[in-house]
């Protein structure tokens, strides 16, 4: 019999679920998996903290669709995911995170409860951040627990799991033929929503004047995503959408809007809010008028009526509930009231934007923030992914930055975590060759993760970086100084650093901006690079964006 050791088990179980490509920081405790990827065709990319190892993988579904993987060793590799697990696991992000440990049983790698190196109660550690955190008891059943880590990650509403590989039985041998798989162990299906809440939301649909569409994260692991666009083609409305549904509506959709979304909302008379909580996003529901009819989509049925009670409530895949919608309407004709609601909110960003207009054709020095999207702008098309990563630069960034298609715009989502774009960067690259990859970057954010420029350079990926430096965490600066004065501003300023000689130490390409003049040549440099990553650190001004233009 054909006898394979654990890792190659595992390898070939990861193989099967169609992963290419894994994400780690080494340790030995999981060597064994890295020698079966090897066998099995699937490439390592390592990284330098366990942080972003998790990051990657979650960057990695979100731009595939598909779960992503990280492998970590036991102890300090397992407690520097949690960051990223915690994040993943309130974006609603599905990946597979496989854990080292200590020997199970006693033997040449120690034993349970013997204290060998990096031994720890990983599983009781995750249990709270993933939805399934377990411990594999034995070689032949590795591949078995494989398959039922991305069949949970992958179902209901996504999200992350832990999976615990003791040392013994990755580095055992079993029998391939004994080895525990379950051929077609899980549905493609997803949940439609209920012919007769279908029924009654369609209705509050068609009698509304004013209804207005709220698309959340939940679209992007439908498999009927083409629901939203058919629903508007029948029953046109303005529509918003926020995390990983940016990108869902092609440029210059006549119902996609970005910023009048706190001016519209008062004037609505229905709000249908799909794949996405009431949450602080939406002021706890508050946000929505009282005399507005609420119609809520959900993968979760337990969060439908969370902070906030709703006329229709609808348990199901976004995508397919909204095709639904779009058949139940199908012969109602919009009427005029319809028309002249959509010409007001396009009258509404219209202002909005124009708002903004001088700042980002202003000449100013230290650039304006928004003078600096307008430019980056200039290189974002359909084949571009963009990755948010930090707070009041990248806030102006989402609104700035005209990204199309699914999964071309990234960043933490609700849990408002620091340091994720590196890893969903490099990850993007690697699932998307042929794409840009542009890396939006506050300068603190760069503190967390900046050392994976270094993993950029050394597997020639060809991301863009591009920092916003006004030496300061702005977006906190901002509400300390207004509740406490100037004079209590306490750790929230820093130093125009220079990033770009960090990347350039690091193999890569970098270019520092302190003029207007010098930004589109630097850009265009930038840009050109094939084989290494390159980052634009630039000094920034402040902005009054955020005060008279983002009302959303």
């Amino acid at each position: 019999m054909n006898r394979l050791h654990g890792g190659r088990i595992v390898a070939r179980a990861l193989r099967d679920e169609g992963i290419t490509h894994v994400f780690t920081l080494c340790g030995g405790h999981v060597q064994a998996i890295y020698d079966g990827c090897l066998d099995e065709e699937i490439r390592v990319v390592d990284v330098r903290h366990e942080q972003s190892a998790a990051h990657a993988a979650d960057g990695w579904a979100r731009v595939t669709g598909r779960p992503g993987v990280a492998i970590v060793t036991a102890g300090p590799g397992v407690t520097g995911t949690v960051t990223a697990v915690a994040n993943a696991l309130r974006a609603e992000v599905p990946l597979v995170v496989i854990g080292g440990q200590g020997a199970r049983t006693h033997g040449p790698f120690g034993g349970q409860d013997r204290g060998a190196l990096q031994e720890m109660n990983h599983v009781e550690l995750m249990r709270p951040i993933t939805k399934w955190a377990v411990s594999v008891p034995e070689t032949r059943r590795l591949a078995e627990y494989v398959q039922s880590a991305f069949r949970v990650a992958a179902s209901g509403v996504p999200g992350p799991v832990f999976l615990e590989m003791p040392i013994d039985v990755l580095m055992s041998l079993a029998a391939e033929e004994q080895v525990i798989r379950f051929p077609g162990h899980r549905t493609k299906a997803t949940p439609a929503g209920d012919p007769d809440a279908v029924e009654r939301a369609a209705a509050e649909l068609a009698r509304a004047e004013r209804p207005l569409l709220i698309v959340g994260s939940q679209w992007r692991w439908s498999r009927r995503p083409e629901g939203l666009e058919r629903l508007l083609e029948v029953a046109p409305m303005p529509t918003f959408v926020n995390g990983m549904a940016r990108g869902a509506l092609p440029a210059g959709h006549r119902c996609a809007f970005k910023r009048a979304r706190s001016r519209a909302l008062p004037r609505a008379d229905c709000v249908v809010v799909c794949g996405t909580p009431l949450d602080f996003r939406l002021g706890y529901g508050e946000k929505i008028p009282a005399g507005a009819r609420l119609v809520s989509v959900d993968l979760d049925a337990g969060r439908i009526g969370h902070n906030r009670g709703v006329d229709v409530g609808i348990p199901g895949d976004t995508g397919r509930v909204l095709d639904q919608l779009a058949a139940a309407l199908a012969d109602q004709a919009p009427g005029p009231a319809r028309e002249s609601w959509l010409g007001q909110v396009a009258e509404i960003e219209a202002e909005l934007v124009a708002r903004t207009e001088a700042e980002a054709a202003s000449d100013d020095e230290p650039i304006n923030p928004l003078r600096l999207c307008r430019e980056v702008n200039r290189f974002v098309d359909d084949r571009t992914i963009v990755v948010g990563d930090g707070g009041d630069f990248v806030a102006t960034a989402a609104y700035m930055l005209d990204v199309r298609g699914p999964g071309s715009w990234m960043d933490p989502g609700p849990l408002g975590t620091l340091g994720v774009g590196p890893g969903y960067a490099l990850a993007a690259k690697l699932a998307r060759p042929d794409h840009r990859v542009i890396l939006m970057l506050g300068d603190g954010s760069f503190g967390f993760n900046g050392m994976e420029f270094e993993t950029m350079a050394r597997h020639r990926l060809p991301v863009v970086g591009i920092v916003g430096n006004d030496a300061c965490w702005t977006q906190i600066h901002r509400g300390q100084t207004a509740i406490y004065g100037k004079d209590r501003a306490v750790a929230t300023t820093l130093a125009h650093t220079r990033y770009d000689q960090v990347v350039a130490g690091l193999g890569g390409h970098g270019e520092q901006v302190a003029r207007l003049a010098e930004l589109a040549p630097a850009l265009e440099r930038a840009f050109a690079q094939t084989d290494r990553p390159a980052l634009v650190n630039v000094e920034i001004g402040r902005s009054d964006f955020r005060k008279h233009a983002l009302a959303v």
